[in-house]
């Protein structure tokens, strides 16, 4: 996972520390896609303790090997049906202005789930990222009704 995240710029690479914490600790909002004995896709999110009924998603890599599947949102409809998020009506992420796989990725999904976007400032390059990275937009997803996750799911299958 952590050789993946590696190999999806323009994607952070943060310590296999903090990759081993988010596959333990947060094992129950994260989640992998496996090809033959390689991992293609991580999906790495948290609900945050003060928004029960949001689940951030932190990263995204897919493998150049595996695009093009909706590898990326069959992962994330994969975490949205577990009994971990139960609950959970609104999914947040953050995406840079130039990364538009993402965007893309994330708009299609909240169409699948009949839900809105809306995107606003999160972090500042000049204020909150030292001028050493790209601003990151906050995209709200939601609110979505849980059945059509089940349908996701469904079609996934």
């Amino acid at each position: 996972m952590h050789a993946l995240i590696a190999r999806c710029p323009p994607l952070d690479h943060n310590s296999l520390y903090c990759n081993l914490l988010q596959c333990s600790d947060f094992a129950e909002t994260c989640a992998i896609a496996r090809l033959d004995d390689d991992v293609v896709g991580f999906v790495s999110g948290y609900r945050p303790p003060t928004e029960p009924h949001v689940l951030f998603i932190w990263q995204v890599a897919v493998d150049a090997a595996a695009r093009g599947r909706a590898l990326a949102r069959r992962l994330i409809t994969d975490i949205l049906a577990r009994p971990a998020c139960t609950g959970v009506t609104m999914l947040h992420t953050t995406v840079t202005p130039s990364n538009q796989a993402s965007r893309a990725m994330f708009t299609r999904l909240a169409a699948e789930l009949g839900a809105a976007v809306e995107v606003s400032p999160r972090f500042d390059r000049h204020i909150h990222l030292a001028d050493h990275a790209e601003s990151e937009e906050l995209f709200a997803i939601g609110p979505f009704d849980r059945k059509l996750i089940a349908q996701e799911q469904e079609k996934s299958s």
